[in-house]
């Protein structure tokens, strides 16, 4: 049975056992629907989806979401591989299949030490840059980006990931040739090249206080330069256990509290054993396989489903009580099969993160969504 199938039996089994009230409206049947209200719902997606070669998943995005993000092809890397190669086919294609299907389009990301080629950072004689020379290559790249989706994608993370776990910023190759100043940059920049654009800082683990105290202090130092800052994202490559629901909310109301809006950019939660020893996103983190950080590789079971399930419903209990403040949810990636978690920070494991399965069928979190996004009784 598809899972369009599915939903469509549980709406009838709704519709029966209501009765009387079976005039009354029918429980929405998809995530963009149950969340209209509240604030855009979304997925990160892979170029076999947005190429609508994938057809499962071309299919449950275009069915449940009414936003997108690129999962790599925006890139620098990606998009411009060499000093004098830009390529924009794949990001071309990205964008117009979110025009297409009327969708808000993400551009992710502007600014990052990751996936950013080494001569990016150095001359032609493989020195490192100086300031003004690193300051005018990104000026570049900025420009020509953004640029060339400049009112067509509605907003763009710029910075991504500039913080240490401690709240200081990270010792990047961007820091460290520019200074501390290249944040601010980069967001000019940006609003230059689109000054419609709603422009992002994006991180994770800022439900950590130290971390969350080091994010808010540097929102304030933008601010201060006259940078508007549309939202905050804060990741949420959530665990079990963490965030607690408290920190959940302490994390969107210290931003809130900023006057800037909050996104959960690149939601999954991981039912794996721990293979590190801090709740970390960092894609260079990685452990060596063993049986034991791999429980379920023939199936999750049913008790570690409805956990699941739960988590999923109590995290968007979170998310709805503050729908004036968070304006987006975007998971990272579409169906289990897609997720990076299969692959990091232990590569071929079988990981259970998101709302639909390997199959692309609804798992009970996705019901629990669903229902998390109903109002509450006073």
């Amino acid at each position: 049975m598809s899972w369009k199938s599915v939903m469509l039996c549980g709406l009838l089994i709704a519709s029966l056992a209501g009765g009387a009230r079976a005039q009354g409206p029918a429980p929405p049947s998809t995530l963009k629907e149950a969340f209209k209200d509240s604030f855009r719902i979304g997925a990160a997606l892979n170029q076999a989806q947005f190429e609508e070669r994938d057809e499962r998943g071309t299919r449950i995005v275009t069915t449940q979401f009414n936003t997108i993000s690129p999962e790599n092809v925006l890139k620098w890397e990606s998009v411009h591989p060499g000093p004098d190669a830009y390529r924009f086919d794949a990001a071309d294609r990205y964008v117009a299949f979110g025009e297409k299907n009327k969708m808000f389009i993400v551009g992710h990301c502007l600014v990052w030490h990751n996936q950013t080629p080494r001569w990016v950072f150095q001359d032609d004689k493989g020195e490192p840059l100086g300031r003004a020379a690193l300051l005018e290559r990104l000026h570049d790249h900025i420009r020509t980006v953004v640029g060339r989706y400049r009112g067509r994608i509605a907003g763009w993370d710029v910075v991504n990931e500039a913080l240490s776990d401690d709240g200081s910023l990270r010792p990047t190759p961007w820091l460290k040739l520019i200074g501390e100043d290249y944040l601010a940059k980069a967001f000019e920049f940006a609003h230059e090249a689109d000054p419609r654009a709603e422009l992002y800082y994006n991180d994770y683990s800022l439900e950590n206080e130290a971390k969350r105290k080091g994010a808010v202090e540097l929102i304030r130092k933008l601010q201060a330069r006259g940078i508007a800052i549309a939202a905050v994202g804060l990741q949420g490559h959530d665990k079990m256990g963490w965030p607690t629901l408290a920190q959940q909310s302490a994390t969107i109301e210290a931003f809130s509290a900023l006057g800037v809006k909050v996104n959960i950019t690149e939601l999954d939660i991981d039912v794996l054993p721990a293979a590190t020893r801090q709740p970390t996103a960092e894609v260079s983190q990685s452990a060596q396989a063993q049986d034991k950080l791999n429980p379920y590789a023939s199936g999750l079971p049913d008790e570690v489903q409805q956990a699941l399930a739960k988590r999923y419903g109590d995290l968007f209990g979170v998310f709805a009580k503050y729908r004036g403040v968070i304006t987006r949810v975007t998971f990272w990636g579409v169906t289990d099969a897609d997720s990076w978690l299969n692959d990091w920070p232990v590569k071929g494991r079988t990981s259970y993160p998101l709302l639909f399965d390997r199959n692309g069928e609804p798992k009970p979190a996705f019901e629990a969504v669903i229902r998390a996004a109903a109002p509450k009784a006073p």
